[in-house]
């Protein structure tokens, strides 16, 4: 079977990563999440008070990058892999509320889009990898056998994002859920360094109406298609 790579793009709480956990273990590929990195970041920025919802020091940021180790490792009880900033688990803190407020503001950053685009693509350099993202697409692995690009009507994605957070302990509203989503389509999308849009090659994929299950049999599908067709 060929190996190839697959770059999963699209908007967010569309279930990117939950695909993309799914594809990399039933194709024993590399799972890399590009959205936790840029949350890790963020996170790191919010630990060191470099922004709030009063100020943001873009500068004092950049500075401090090259000491911002992320990486990755494998879980095998969850069965895929966390990020660990600085050599701290941090799979858990990244994934609250007030971390999803400002991460688009870190993303927008190009010195930091090219330090982490940096570090992907040298995940991808014996293919057989499943990342999904932002720009994966169109920046990272523009060249990528397959690409796929997630999309969803934003309340459908505001009520499962609600029902994830409330699940496990987060004091959210769905309004406040809906909010947060809707204004990180639009920073998302209309940033100058690396948009979100669909690559002119991608299978779009809109899962509003779709189970997990669903998905992953429609997109695995396309995934051994693909690989088939190369042989």
């Amino acid at each position: 079977m060929k190996d190839i790579t697959v770059a999963i793009d699209g908007f967010s709480s569309t279930g990117k990563s939950t695909i993309a956990k799914q594809l990399a273990k039933k194709l024993e590929y590399v799972y890399v999440d590009s959205g936790a990195m840029y949350r890790a970041v963020t996170l790191y920025a919010m630990q060191h008070q470099l922004i709030s919802n009063t100020f943001f020091y873009k500068d004092k940021l950049i500075s401090v990058l090259d000491i911002i180790s992320l990486k990755f490792k494998f879980n095998t009880d969850l069965g895929f892999a966390e990020i660990y900033l600085n050599d701290i688990n941090v799979e858990k803190e990244i994934r609250n509320i007030e971390v999803s407020e400002f991460v688009s503001k870190v993303a927008e950053i190009s010195e930091v889009r090219r330090k982490l685009v940096e570090q992907q693509q040298q995940f991808g350099t014996n293919k057989r990898v499943v990342m999904d993202g932002r720009d994966i697409g169109t920046v990272v692995f523009p060249n990528a056998e397959l690409k796929i690009f997630m999309n969803a009507s934003a309340k459908k994605r505001a009520q499962r994002r609600f029902e994830e957070l409330t699940k496990r302990g987060d004091k959210v509203t769905f309004d406040e859920i809906l909010k947060n989503i809707e204004y990180r389509d639009y920073i998302d999308s209309t940033r100058k360094d690396s948009p979100l849009i669909k690559a002119n090659d991608a299978i779009e994929i809109d899962n509003s109406e779709m189970t997990i299950d669903e998905q992953f049999e429609k997109i695995y599908t396309i995934v051994i298609n693909k690989i088939n067709s190369l042989k």
